[in-house]
């Protein structure tokens, strides 16, 4: 089982690897067609929102006490695995 430091540097360097992810989409919708633009601007909106939702989860995790941690795992795997799939569709677009 991870502790809960190696736990956050996990989920740092995810998210990392996600804002390069993140970034590609961009290069993508910019050259993409003007209708096809907004949609892709939309969705790279929508994982910024979501990615925020993990860092935010990730946030409360580092700061929380004793086994508290160990329960808010569960809520940030989540967020991640929700982030992570919206990329995922992204991507197939």
């Amino acid at each position: 089982m991870d502790s809960k430091r190696e736990y956050v540097v996990k989920m740092a360097v995810r998210l990392k690897e996600l804002d390069g992810e993140i970034s590609k989409l961009e290069k993508i919708a910019d050259k993409a067609v003007e209708e096809l633009k907004a949609e892709y601007h939309q969705q790279i909106e929508d994982l910024f929102l979501k990615k925020a939702k993990v860092q935010d989860q990730v946030d409360k995790l580092q700061k929380a006490g004793g086994n508290a941690w160990e329960d808010m795992k569960a809520g940030a795997e989540l967020s991640w695995e929700v982030f992570n799939d919206s990329l995922k569709r992204g991507r197939r677009k």
